[in-house]
């Protein structure tokens, strides 16, 4: 059985988090959604709120589980028994910094792979980081965040729409 982790912040979720979690889902036996509980970072939503969005996000998809976790990657995935990373791959800037941190994580752990998928070209510029610039000013999210989700985005910086 193939269990691979898909590790993220995931703060917000974003159009593109899901294609990949989606198009993962289809590759592995049981995809879990790692979001990675990073107390160094000043976060918009909780770890309890991200958890909550993504599986609400995912609950139509049967091999996909959501959790939470901090420290190691790979120390979490000996705990979860999974031996495959899912990456996304948006320009070569990502894969310079992701093929390192696949080497290390490889070199930690030598039964663990890294499977790099490219997005999907409508989302290739897409990120959480860009999604708070444009909601922070309440600019137009729509096109960047599951519908669901985009009213939650505004409420954190006190905007109505």
């Amino acid at each position: 059985m193939k269990k691979a982790i898909y590790p993220g912040s995931f703060d917000p979720l974003t159009l593109g988090h899901i294609d990949m979690i989606q198009r993962s889902a289809q590759i592995v036996d049981e995809l879990v959604v790692g979001v990675l509980n990073n107390s160094a970072k000043n976060s918009l939503f909780s770890i309890e709120e991200r958890v909550s969005m993504i599986k609400e996000m995912t609950d139509s998809m049967p091999n996909v589980t959501v959790a939470s976790f901090d420290g190691l990657l790979v120390d979490y995935m000996k705990e979860i028994d999974a031996t495959i990373i899912v990456r996304g791959l948006r320009a070569v800037t990502d894969f310079e910094y992701e093929l390192q941190i696949a080497q290390t994580n490889h070199v930690e752990n030598p039964d663990v792979e890294t499977i790099f998928l490219t997005t999907n070209l409508k989302y290739s510029y897409l990120s959480s980081t860009i999604v708070k610039e444009f909601a922070s000013y309440g600019g137009d999210i729509s096109k960047f965040v599951p519908e669901q989700m985009i009213d939650r985005i505004y409420q954190k910086y006190n905007i109505s729409k």
